[in-house]
């Protein structure tokens, strides 16, 4: 039965020094799988310096910070080293910990504002969270002189994209076996790689690898964001609007993606392994 609004727990108001802490991992069904997000619940806006100090100190992918605000909660991610525009496994992991701690009715939909813009979230009966995000169409890339000795391979496209670089490789066990240098990788003008192979795995129609060194992220275990370039790539290759990504990290994880014109529908499901509070 879904919460009545007096029955959740009110969010912190902006006298509250301390933040709630979670560590969430998002694409995933179990714990230490997936991609793993710290949330963090603010009273009130905090410095930039502080936020960022939080991120190095959480040492994820990407630390989340939350504060509410009308029409639902402002949303920001960062990575140790920086703040970043976009990020689903974050946004996956913030809506399963509004849900979770009923700061938000089980059939509400979550809302972020965030420097992409409005971002919703809803969850179905079986645990499994739909994010509504920007597709990002391709672009003509700027390609790296030292493109394939980085990889260790010569990719057989190359597309650009908002934020990544976006690489098609000839196998999925080409994508799995990449060993890139990640130092050289580093120095490129961009946020990220992504690289991309079809597959004829059951149940799934393509696998990825990404890397953000650039970013203090040496490899992504499972990335929301990339997949708003994957699924419209694969969406123009096979003709259909509805895929699924496995991204073939240590870690792994499945994307089901759905492209919708503009915008693209990620699904996940996500699990709780660490709750705290910050004292700093």
């Amino acid at each position: 039965m879904p919460l009545r609004r007096s029955d959740r727990r009110a969010p912190p108001g902006p006298d509250v020094v301390t933040a709630s802490l979670h560590l969430i991992d998002a694409f995933a069904d179990e714990a230490f799988r997936g991609n793993p997000a710290a949330v963090v619940l603010l009273g009130a806006e905090r410095p930039d310096t502080w936020l960022q100090a939080v991120a190095a100190e959480m040492n994820q992918a990407e630390t989340a910070f939350l504060h509410l605000v009308d029409g639902g909660f402002a949303l920001r991610w960062f990575t140790p080293l920086a703040e970043v525009d976009l990020c689903g496994h974050a946004t996956l992991a913030s809506a399963h910990f509004l849900w979770t701690e009923q700061l938000l009715a089980s059939d509400e939909t979550a809302r972020f504002h965030t420097r992409s813009g409005l971002l919703t979230a809803r969850k179905d009966d079986n645990g499994w969270i739909t994010l509504d995000f920007p597709a990002i169409p391709p672009c003509d890339p700027i390609v790296p002189d030292d493109l394939a000795a980085v990889l260790g391979v010569q990719p057989m496209a190359v597309q650009g994209g908002a934020f990544d670089l976006l690489c098609v490789l000839d196998s999925a066990d080409a994508v799995r076996a990449l060993t890139p240098d990640l130092h050289r990788m580093a120095r490129w003008e961009v946020r990220g790689v992504l690289v991309t192979a079809a597959t004829d795995e059951p149940g799934i129609d393509f696998v990825s690898r990404c890397f953000y060194p650039r970013l203090g992220v040496p490899e992504d275990p499972v990335t929301g964001s990339a997949h708003c370039a994957l699924a419209p790539y694969w969406h123009g290759v096979t003709g259909r609007a509805t895929l699924a990504g496995l991204q073939a990290s240590r870690r792994g994880g499945v994307v089901r993606c759905k492209v919708r014109g503009d915008r693209v529908h990620l699904a996940g499901r996500a699990v709780t392994t660490v709750t705290g509070t910050l004292l700093a």
